[in-house]
């Protein structure tokens, strides 16, 4: 049953691959996938319905290597495919402790995971199951922000969560700026009219258009997840 004091009761998760790495330089660390896959199953135990979307920065940047030269639709292409390979590692992570989980590709990829269908997903969810969105829209020249909102508009969610490395949204980066100053709140216009970058333009566009809120939080602290849920804790809301 619902925990009637979460703010929220079907929010789409949008964390960025570099989350995965930890502490280390690239790739998947495996206690931080862990600590995330934990995070999630004490929300879904809650009767959350969730949904995932997750970048591949940490495996490959396609925007980077389209700037060196690498043809930009193909450099997206390869980007698209790391999303799936982290999808599929944390979907690993999440069914060893016992949460159902299916990971639904843009790109159709049947041996390995399901095609987004999205009638399907609606049923995933209603029956408790985890849905994780990989291959961002299945084409170039987006990054993952866009696909996590319009999944979060086509599964009908409450709010968008974004996951990052910092408890929210700042005047300025806070690892460089130690004078920067971290907002509560934000209205989508400030966000575009600042460019506070917290995601792509279209992405903030999409949440105003549709009146669905973002929630900018920390997910490298453990249990953070939940309590931004609950209202508690340190999170920036955009609204």
């Amino acid at each position: 049953m619902t925990n009637s004091s979460l703010r929220y009761k079907k929010i789409l998760l949008k964390m960025s691959g570099e989350v995965l790495m930890g502490d280390a330089p690239f790739g998947i660390d495996t206690k931080t996938i862990e600590a995330v896959a934990e995070d999630i199953k004490e929300v879904v135990a809650a009767g959350i319905e969730l949904c995932l979307v997750i970048g591949g920065g940490n495996i490959f940047r396609g925007v980077s290597l389209a700037g060196q030269g690498m043809e930009r639709a193909n450099a997206d292409y390869m980007g698209m495919l790391a999303t799936v390979m982290n999808a599929l590692a944390l979907q690993g992570a999440l069914e060893k402790i016992g949460v159902n989980t299916r990971v639904q590709s843009a790109i159709p990829m049947d041996a390995v995971c399901e095609p987004y269908i999205r009638r399907r997903a609606l049923r995933h969810l209603e029956k408790g199951r985890v849905v994780i969105f990989a291959a961002g829209l299945g084409a170039p020249f987006f990054t993952t922000d866009t696909p996590a909102a319009l999944r979060t508009a086509e599964m009908g969610c409450d709010a968008l969560f974004k996951g990052t490395s910092v408890d929210g949204v700042y005047t300025a980066d806070p690892k460089k700026d130690p004078a920067a100053k971290r907002y509560d709140t934000l209205s989508y216009h400030e966000v575009l009219s600042k460019d506070l970058r917290v995601m792509d333009a279209s992405a903030i566009a999409l949440m105003r258009d549709n009146k669905i809120p973002i929630v900018v939080f920390s997910i490298r602290e453990r249990g953070n997840f939940m309590k931004v849920l609950k209202g508690q804790g340190v999170f920036t809301t955009i609204a």
